[in-house]
């Protein structure tokens, strides 16, 4: 599966547990990441700075389902899940 354009689920519903730049204690679940940008992108997308788990993850259709909506609601189900 591709990355949906203008989704951005996957920077927004899962908590980040390492430092980040610009944030030293991480990300809370359901909260935007600092570098997400407006069309939802990453902007330090390929850097050697971006966390290993943002890089490490994949799009799948039983992750990301069929939408925005969906892939925030399955994200945030297996966060609560794990977390």
């Amino acid at each position: 599966m591709e990355c949906r354009s203008g989704c951005g689920a996957c920077c927004i519903a899962p908590s980040i547990s390492n430092a980040l730049p610009g944030m030293p204690k991480g990300k809370p679940a359901g909260v935007a990441c600092l570098h997400l940008m407006s069309d939802m992108r990453c902007a330090i997308f390929g850097q050697p700075e971006r966390p290993a788990v943002c890089a490490s993850f994949k799009a799948m259709n039983d992750v990301c389902g069929s939408s925005k909506t969906e892939a925030m609601w399955l994200i945030t189900e297996l966060e609560m899940a794990t977390g």
